[in-house]
């Protein structure tokens, strides 16, 4: 189909529902609603999965957040946990949710540690900051206090444009030099945001 004679993309409001595997539903549920106060809001049982038609027996479970969205397991009834990506980093993959306040932040990093829970942070980005721990299932999980107001942000998304683009530019000299035996380094990007991790790395 010529793409001008395509229907406008449909207006995505917010996030409906992200869904992980769950080792085990119960101790998702401790995890999710009574240390992070996320209310059990849904189930959804079947012998069969309604896209694909194959046969795999299941609970389907969900956490509200404030704002409608939630976040959803699949207890596959077997005590197995998703395995994590042999070719990614722990810290790379994970889900970030938002509180209203750094002294929520806080708030919450006590709760988790008063449950055995290891956190990391706070960790100041500059434009919010955050907290970081896994959930029983092995799933990275962010908490973060937006310190930037809409104003900030919205300077902010002037240039995100432009610094991907030159980002993909540096990437295909990069493709073309590892092609031709010249580059075996990871892409390293043209702009440091963080400068004060490395001197703390280097130190």
């Amino acid at each position: 189909m010529n793409p001008s004679k395509l229907p406008a993309p449909a207006p995505i409001q917010q996030l409906h529902h992200y869904a992980y595997r769950a080792k085990d539903a119960e101790e998702t549920r401790r995890f999710y609603e009574d240390i992070l106060g996320l209310p059990l809001y849904h189930i959804i049982q079947s012998d069969h999965v309604p896209s694909t038609g194959e046969y795999c027996p299941y609970t389907h479970f969900f956490f509200r957040l404030q704002d409608g969205s939630f976040i959803a397991f699949f207890d596959l009834g077997d005590d197995e946990a998703a395995l994590p990506s042999p070719n990614t980093p722990k810290w790379v993959n994970h889900i970030s949710f938002r509180v209203n306040t750094e002294q929520e932040l806080e708030n919450t990093k006590a709760r988790l540690e008063a449950s055995g829970i290891e956190v990391l942070g706070v960790t100041d980005h500059h434009i919010f900051k955050s907290i970081y721990f896994f959930d029983p299932n092995g799933i990275r999980l962010e908490l973060t206090a937006q310190l930037a107001d809409e104003f900030e942000m919205l300077e902010e998304s002037k240039t995100a444009h432009a610094r991907l683009a030159e980002w993909n530019a540096r990437k295909e000299q990069w493709r073309r030099e590892r092609a031709e035996g010249k580059s075996a380094a990871p892409l390293k990007p043209q702009q440091n945001d963080r400068p004060e991790v490395v001197g703390k790395a280097q130190a």
